[in-house]
């Protein structure tokens, strides 16, 4: 399929919505709901390439590398949500997951849509702001995003792996792409409103991506948020709550060994769990570069 072809599934009419504004409200979200129900089948069609991104985005981290993510419009600021989600749910760098959008930090906020033209703008954010350490994801629901596209290629020209997320078949974000997913949901409910179901798909694989690699950076253990920065009173007991659900400690003593940790909760969990005091505890999680259950599997074998 050609380019053109592929950019104008996006811009199809749904043959369900055609009468939308007759609609009753009821009408309005049944259409919408039985549209979303599709969305999750097509990003099932794209785990294989979904997770060989996955992989490379690990392999990248794990050599010292930065992920970023670059859009525009609402592609953009889903990168910068999910960049933004990083540090306080895998308690990493807010450098090391980065989102960038077309227009800079007010398109956040607000719609810069001419921004998204500007093919130089987007490979000069590549030039000064990533290395040929970094991966950068592109992220364009048409797949033709002139800003994506610029850093993309410009990526390229440095020897930065790059990423590809495009809601089309065939599109050019995805055939310049070293790793190229493709997600075509078809039309949306309202023509070209590719924050509905494209938004949704790209928000469902944004969520895979990020949560798969803190996983296999050791963030995670069994399927609790190990590395949780409690910074707020919610967060200080979900804290508590996972020393507790790990060590079996009650929770006073799960409160104090936290605090003896400075609230770390992976500190805390291995000086219950091996009776080690927190300096130790600190030196093991650094010799295994802040990967948790590698931790772990140290202490089982220094037993």
């Amino acid at each position: 399929m050609n380019d053109v072809n592929a950019t104008h599934l996006t811009e199809m009419k749904n043959q369900y919505s055609e009468n939308l504004h007759d609609f009753s409200t009821l009408e309005i979200i049944k259409v919408m709901n039985q549209e979303d129900k599709k969305v999750a089948f097509v990003v099932e069609n794209a785990l294989p390439q979904i997770g060989a991104a996955i992989d490379a985005i690990s392999d990248t981290l794990e050599c010292g590398g930065r992920l970023f993510y670059i859009g525009a419009g609402t592609s953009g600021r889903l990168g910068v949500l999910d960049a933004s989600e990083c540090p306080p749910t895998f308690g990493v760098p807010g450098t090391l997951v980065n989102g960038l959008i077309a227009g800079g930090e007010q398109a956040i906020r607000f719609p810069i849509e001419n921004a998204e033209d500007d093919d130089e703008a987007g490979a000069e954010e590549v030039s000064t702001k990533l290395t040929s350490n970094d991966i950068l994801v592109g992220i364009a629901s048409s797949g033709r995003t002139p800003y994506v596209l610029g850093a993309i290629k410009k990526a390229k020209e440095l020897g930065i792996p790059t990423i590809g997320i495009s809601c089309n078949v065939g599109s050019e974000l995805c055939r310049i792409s070293d790793y190229p997913i493709e997600l075509p949901v078809g039309p949306e409910v309202v023509t070209g409103s590719t924050r509905l179901k494209a938004g949704t798909a790209q928000k469902m694989v944004l969520n895979m991506i990020t949560t798969a690699v803190m996983i296999k950076q050791g963030k995670i253990y069994r399927n609790l948020m190990v590395n949780v920065q409690a910074t707020n009173e919610k967060l200080r007991q979900r804290s508590i709550s996972i020393i507790q659900d790990i060590t079996g400690a009650d929770e006073e003593t799960a409160k104090e060994m936290n605090l003896k940790a400075n609230g770390d909760t992976r500190v805390a969990i291995l000086m219950i769990l091996y009776g080690v005091d927190e300096k130790y505890a600190v030196q093991i999680i650094n010799e295994n570069n802040g990967h948790f259950p590698r931790s772990v599997q140290a202490l089982d074998k220094s037993k």
